[in-house]
């Protein structure tokens, strides 16, 4: 069975559709990306990618492109909000490869875009921008990839996705040049600012040049699910106003900020439905506490391209959900708790929690970076995975 010659349209030049149709050439397939932005790439966004999703990027063959433009932390850091005490630290750089076989790399969301593009292109992919879809029934490819996203139309219009509810919880992203920042402000690491109902992520990107950061916050003000929404610098740092000194700095220096609201959805009973498929955000959106979106989506992808080469593509399809549905719900479950964790109010459920995450770190640190085991040690490129 293969899929050579089998034409595919992917609905989303994103990087679920990039990787998904780059998987796909790869194998023979005649794939098409229809995009209805007129450029790649997304102004002011940092996103993680754990060693799982650098194990895509690498069968793709595009590990040394991406390594050349990643950034590579040195540890992930949880804070305290107030003092900016330390409260664990994960090292990363070479004790992820140690322990996970691979890094964990920080991009600028338009530079992994690029990357995926290119390999795309060299793929034989034929990306189409500025190409909007307004209904499937105009697509007469064989296979229909729906890569459209969060708010994604093919969700809503053939798997009856139901609303989506706010979580109470909002959150600001934008990036700050380092050159505005005192020496030393960030350093190599991805540092979690945690407070009450309240917490901010920041690291480097672009070899130090440019800090990113995500805030978020608790609060019963609804906020629309957009990803470039403009807010005030001045709101965000009324919201962070308890933050200690280290936050204070970091967000004075914020001179463009966009606001999203972070949204609930109820999980999808099927991902699959005759010849069109959903992948990444469009079939398993998640809350951003576990930096995996991008990173399910490059799984997606690879599990996607593999199942409809090994076994055509009712089967193919039908083998893509079975496998890749219980993952990606593990995944979103446990994003959603960490927002618990993130947020703790202030009293004894915060000390215990801290001062347990505390003595784990310092005693036991390989210990904290077992609980990511089953997240980052999983390589779905690796024979009959």
């Amino acid at each position: 069975m293969s899929i050579k010659g089998v034409d595919i349209t992917v609905l989303g030049g994103g990087i679920a559709g990039l990787s998904a149709a780059t998987a796909l050439a790869q194998r023979g397939a005649v794939v098409t990306v229809l995009e209805q932005a007129t450029a790649l790439g997304e102004v002011g966004a940092g996103l993680q990618i754990g060693p799982n999703g650098v194990a895509v990027l690498e069968a793709l063959g595009l590990r040394d492109a991406a390594a050349a433009v990643a950034n590579v932390p040195e540890a992930v850091e949880l804070r305290d909000m107030a003092t900016g005490r330390e409260v664990a630290r994960l090292p990363m750089g070479q004790a992820a490869v140690r322990r996970w076989g691979r890094p964990y790399w920080q991009f600028h969301r338009a530079d992994l875009l690029a990357v995926l593009a290119d390999g795309a292109r060299v793929a034989g992919v034929d990306i189409r921008l500025g190409h909007k879809v307004d209904t499937v029934k105009d697509i007469s490819a064989s296979v229909i990839i729906a890569a459209d996203g969060v708010r994604s139309a093919v969700r809503a219009e053939v798997f009856n996705g139901q609303p989506a509810s706010f979580t109470g919880q909002v959150a600001w992203r934008g990036t700050i040049p380092m050159e505005n920042l005192p020496v030393g402000a960030v350093k190599n690491v991805a540092t979690v600012y945690m407070g009450p109902g309240r917490h901010l992520v920041t690291y480097p990107m672009r070899g130090g040049s440019v800090v990113n950061f995500v805030a978020v916050e608790e609060r019963d003000a609804w906020a629309d699910e957009g990803w470039n929404i403009p807010d005030t610098p001045e709101n965000l740092r009324r919201a962070f106003a308890s933050g200690g000194r280290d936050v204070q700095t970091i967000l004075n220096a914020v001179e463009e900020t966009f606001l999203w609201g972070l949204f609930n959805h109820p999980y999808l009973p099927h991902w699959t439905k005759d010849n069109i498929a959903l992948i990444g955000d469009a079939c398993h959106p998640m809350l951003p506490y576990l930096a995996q979106g991008a990173v399910m989506a490059l799984e997606d992808a690879w599990v996607l391209a593999r199942e409809l080469d090994r076994a055509g593509v009712a089967d193919g399809l039908l083998a893509y959900e079975r496998i890749r549905k219980p993952r990606a719900t593990r995944v979103q479950k446990a994003a959603a708790s960490n927002a618990t964790a993130y947020h703790l109010s202030s009293g004894p459920a915060r000390l215990v929690a801290h001062t347990g995450l505390k003595a784990i770190s310092r005693l036991a640190p390989s210990a904290l970076l077992g609980r990511f085991d089953w997240l980052y040690g999983e390589d779905v490129t690796k024979p009959d995975v």
